[in-house]
């Protein structure tokens, strides 16, 4: 990991001014959520990742795991279900959906489970018609007490997973003027900062090629409300509240994260 002072040396703050097309782009003085822009000219939903265990997804919930925990509080041997040593889980599930802020993949014994194979295991859609992407409109995998189960981790809330954004940065740096030298800016809506400074918008500037480092920033909680380049060519809108981080810009970028092996984007009719 980038050490604190890098990072902030990489991505100094810079002139507030920067965001205002955004906010006249619009409508949206203070972008208290980030500035959801529209399709600017194409645009498309970076779904973020979920996994499954090699065991599948279980019967067990998240829920039901942690009152196991919670029982066996100070215990330190295995837990055991099933047949199957489940003590890696151990205080790793969340109750109803995606944890706030950061993830990384969870380990080797777990693969990406697409929303689109969830949907037709479902019988639902990826994201449900009129919703963005959102605990509201994911296909749902939860178990009948309202938890997913333990052998599922739900996509995060607020900000791509590591693996997801990085992979974006390499897809932006590749449909950006000067590649990874292209000059970008970061703003951070003012939920995300310490001051709630509604008036000032807070914004870093910084080369596209170190945006990867922007995931470990020490000031901020989640990646970047929104980033986009000096010429204003794409623009990426990341909601504290959603499942998914949108991408404006040219056709081909939007083509090439709808074709990637590795992202899963769709596009959403209803929000253009």
């Amino acid at each position: 990991m980038p050490e604190i002072f890098e990072i902030s040396a990489l991505w100094p703050l810079t002139s507030s001014n920067e965001a205002d097309w955004l906010a006249e782009l619009t409508g949206d003085a203070h972008g208290v959520t980030g500035f959801h822009t529209p399709d600017h000219p194409d645009g498309a939903w970076v779904l973020n990742a979920m996994y499954e265990h090699e065991l599948g997804p279980g019967s067990l919930s998240h829920d039901e795991l942690r009152r196991i925990g919670e029982e066996a509080r100070g215990d330190t041997g295995p837990v055991v279900i099933g047949g199957h040593d489940l003590s890696f889980l151990r205080g790793r599930g969340v109750a109803t959906g995606g944890g706030l802020g950061h993830a990384e993949r969870p380990g080797p014994e777990y693969r990406r489970l697409r929303w689109a194979e969830l949907a037709r295991r479902t019988g639902g859609p990826v994201v449900r018609d009129g919703y963005l992407p959102s605990y509201r409109s994911s296909p749902d995998g939860r178990l009948p007490d309202g938890s997913w189960p333990v052998g599922i981790e739900p996509p995060t809330e607020g900000a791509l997973d590591r693996p997801t954004w990085n992979r974006l940065i390499e897809l932006l740096v590749d449909h950006s003027p000067a590649g990874p030298d292209t000059v970008c800016f970061a703003f951070y809506n003012p939920l995300l900062t310490a001051e709630y400074d509604f008036d000032n918008h807070r914004v870093l500037r910084g080369r596209l090629g170190d945006a990867w480092r922007l995931y470990d920033h020490p000031d901020y909680e989640s990646t970047p409300s929104n980033l986009w380049p000096e010429d204003r060519s794409w623009v990426t809108y990341t909601d504290w509240d959603l499942w998914g981080t949108k991408v404006s810009g040219p056709a081909g970028l939007i083509e090439a994260l709808l074709g990637d092996d590795e992202i899963e984007a769709v596009r959403l009719p209803w929000d253009s």
